[in-house]
């Protein structure tokens, strides 16, 4: 399921990433993933704006040893151990199929779901699974379906 967080002040700020996983009820250690086209308020212990793979134990020491907010980002999520080559990196404002009305696959193939931090005035959230999606609508009830937010 595709869901986007935004008009809402149920967040000091979009998107700090521990936030995120908290209200997901999920780790990012669990996970394998690819970050690109990012921009952030800190950069530091390994963390550039290069487009890169990371391990989960990495990006959580990374979110929880720092507060940084992703002003753009998409994280694609792999199970871990995965790796291969991309050759078009996934893009958050490049991307129409966000705002396209109709549900959206992650961008890369493969990949379990995407978090996409939009100009720190939204998160977008792709291919979730149902738990996650639940628990997150619980969290932020002004979370909405992506299809519906069209621009």
């Amino acid at each position: 399921m595709n869901l986007i967080l935004e008009r809402t002040d149920a967040v000091p700020f979009f998107t700090e990433m521990s936030s995120v996983f908290k209200a997901l009820g999920m780790r990012a250690r669990d996970y394998d993933w690819f970050i690109s086209d990012i921009e952030t308020n800190y950069y530091g212990n390994g963390f550039t704006s290069e487009d890169q793979w990371m391990t989960g134990e990495a990006l959580e020491r990374f979110i929880t040893e720092n507060t940084v907010q992703f002003i753009w980002a998409v994280f694609s999520a792999f199970p871990k151990g995965t790796r291969f080559p991309v050759e078009v990196a996934p893009t958050v404002d490049g991307f129409p199929g966000y705002w396209s009305g109709v549900e959206v696959a992650s961008q890369l193939a493969n990949a379990l779901f995407e978090i996409a931090a939009w100009d720190s005035s939204a998160t977008i959230l792709v291919g979730l699974p149902g738990k996650a999606t639940e628990r997150f609508v619980s969290v932020y009830p002004d979370a909405k379906l992506l299809v519906s937010a069209g621009r």
